[in-house]
């Protein structure tokens, strides 16, 4: 391909890829059901060890271990990228709590559709809060 090829098939790319949050070097996904991705949550039984935040979740299951509670207010949130990575690639980034453990998130690729996974997605991701730094301008006045 020349280079005018390939920079016509980036800006196309970059033009055709729906909302940044959705994007993630390379990939873009359509939109997530968030009530679909709960009910998804709960059908794979990530409430077993997950909790969200500001979600009433059945307990209708045993909690087999304490894992991250997912969502809630925090200074860096994880990008639709991240959280998609997470879903599908557990052991990728281990949580503070399990360092030098292995991740006891089952892989749950081969039991999961895509779009369960796009739901999960889009319902984690409304449950977080980006919270901005408080500090105070300093008035120097006239």
């Amino acid at each position: 391909m020349n280079r005018f090829t390939v920079l016509s098939l980036v800006v196309l790319l970059a033009a055709c890829g729906g909302e940044e949050r959705k994007m993630s070097r390379g990939f873009s996904l359509p939109e997530g059901d968030t009530e679909k991705g709960k009910q998804a949550f709960l059908e794979l039984q990530c409430h077993r060890c997950h909790t969200v935040a500001g979600e009433v979740l059945p307990d209708d299951v045993p909690r087999t271990i304490k894992a991250p509670n997912l969502g809630g207010e925090l200074y860096r949130v994880k990008s639709y990228g991240e959280l998609v990575t997470s879903v599908i690639n557990p052991k990728h980034v281990i949580s503070k709590d399990w360092e030098g453990l292995t991740s006891p998130m089952p892989v749950v690729n081969e039991k999961m559709t895509v779009q369960q996974m796009i739901d999960i997605v889009a319902f984690l991701n409304s449950r977080y809060v980006k919270l901005e730094p408080e500090y105070e301008v300093p008035y120097y006045g006239p």
